[in-house]
């Protein structure tokens, strides 16, 4: 699946809203039945709000995050067309590419640019929730390892910038919180920190497995950042 993993990270680093090129490819698309077209539609769209939201285009960012659950959709959902249609990846590929240029095409003209996605994307995200359901949310432990991570990427990227020392906040935060909980479990201070470590250990190994392709984290930040808000006061 080289060619349509590769024209999704294509789809998903563009820098504006054009059409993209179609690629120099000797295939020809496949012909597609509606529930296909429709599948493949859906995964075109997933990967225009994905790029948009890496852009952070306001309209997009009120949609799920893409990057990664529609990631996966795009490239199950091409898989199994290539099955069903005993087409090659780069035949699937063309027709996702004609896909995209078509729905870029049709907001570029429209008065309400957005309103052409939204209208894609509202039967689109049962289909996403039926194939890739949206993962359990994390624990306030691994939101408080997932930010020391980002915090340790930010500072080694800016130094100790205003959002390293935001993310540490928030970190330490929620690390507290985390130790809280686990007391409240009945554990001693060694076995928190025990349990600290192993997650800590799991988080890391998982992040180093990551395909170097696949720079989407599948932990969901905004709710992190609601368990790090200061509590209420009654």
């Amino acid at each position: 699946m080289t060619s349509l993993i590769a024209l999704l990270l294509t789809l998903q680093s563009a820098t504006a809203p054009a059409p993209a090129p179609a690629p120099a490819l000797a295939a020809t698309p496949p012909v597609l039945t509606q529930a296909q077209r429709e599948d493949l539609t859906c995964a075109a769209a997933f990967a225009i709000i994905a790029s948009e939201q890496e852009r952070g285009v306001t309209s997009a960012l009120a949609y799920p995050t893409m990057v990664s659950r529609g990631r996966t959709y795009f490239v199950s959902t091409a898989e199994r067309i290539v099955t069903e249609t005993a087409s090659s990846d780069e035949a699937v590929a063309l027709a996702l590419n004609g896909i995209v240029g078509q729905l870029q095409t049709e907001a570029t003209q429209s008065n309400d640019p957005a309103g052409v996605i939204d209208a894609v994307m509202e039967p689109c995200l049962t289909k996403l929730d039926a194939a890739v359901p949206m993962p359990p949310p994390p624990t306030m432990l691994q939101c408080a390892i997932y930010l020391q991570l980002a915090h340790d990427e930010v500072k080694n990227r800016e130094g100790d910038s205003a959002a390293a020392r935001d993310l540490k906040t928030l970190a330490t935060v929620l690390e507290s919180r985390a130790r809280d909980e686990m007391r409240d479990e009945g554990l001693s201070g060694n076995e928190a920190d025990q349990r600290f470590i192993e997650s800590r250990e799991a988080i890391d190994a998982r992040e180093k497995a990551r395909s170097t392709e696949d720079d989407a984290a599948d932990i969901d930040f905004e709710h992190c950042f609601n368990l790090a808000r200061p509590a209420d006061k009654r």
